[in-house]
């Protein structure tokens, strides 16, 4: 547990960095070219937020605060027509984005630091998994609010 308090410290300590290297992924992937027309300092804001506060988010915060955050996200991106593909896709970024700064980092050479990495990696696993799913449910509600607003309209 020691070490991945420490390789969260390692990442949070890093996510200015981290938030502006996934900025660049998304300025250069056309799997979310709609991300393109939201304003840069919203995206790196979410992200340096996740990523500055992590051991808050896999520690402190519960499924009911993911749920909560992600499903705020998911509507404000289909507010923003964003496809849903593209905001998956956005948060599978996010997080191959922190794989590449984690294998990036020291070797790990101690059966210990290995354990504790295993267990930072189940954590990050739920973690996203659970963002990834608030997210498309968030998504899928404002699109059905936004739908059942122009029925209402049309009835009128």
């Amino acid at each position: 547990m020691m070490f991945s308090y420490r390789l969260v410290r390692l990442i949070e300590s890093h996510a200015d960095a981290l938030a502006a290297g996934l900025e660049e992924k998304v300025q250069g992937s056309l799997q979310v070219m709609h991300f393109r027309d939201i304003p840069a300092h919203e995206l790196r804001e979410r992200v340096y937020e996740i990523y500055r506060h992590l051991g808050e988010w896999l520690l402190g915060k519960n499924e009911l605060d993911i749920e909560h955050r992600y499903r705020d996200i998911g509507s404000r991106r289909a507010q923003q027509k964003v496809p849903l593909s593209e905001v998956v896709q956005a948060i599978v970024l996010t997080k191959e984005n922190l794989w590449e700064f984690l294998k990036s980092g020291p070797v790990l050479d101690r059966a210990i630091e290995i354990m504790g990495e295993l267990e930072l990696l189940q954590m990050l696993e739920m973690f996203f998994d659970r963002a990834i799913y608030y997210a498309v449910v968030g998504y899928e509600e404002e699109v059905a609010r936004a739908s059942g607003e122009k029925h209402t309209l049309r009835a009128s």
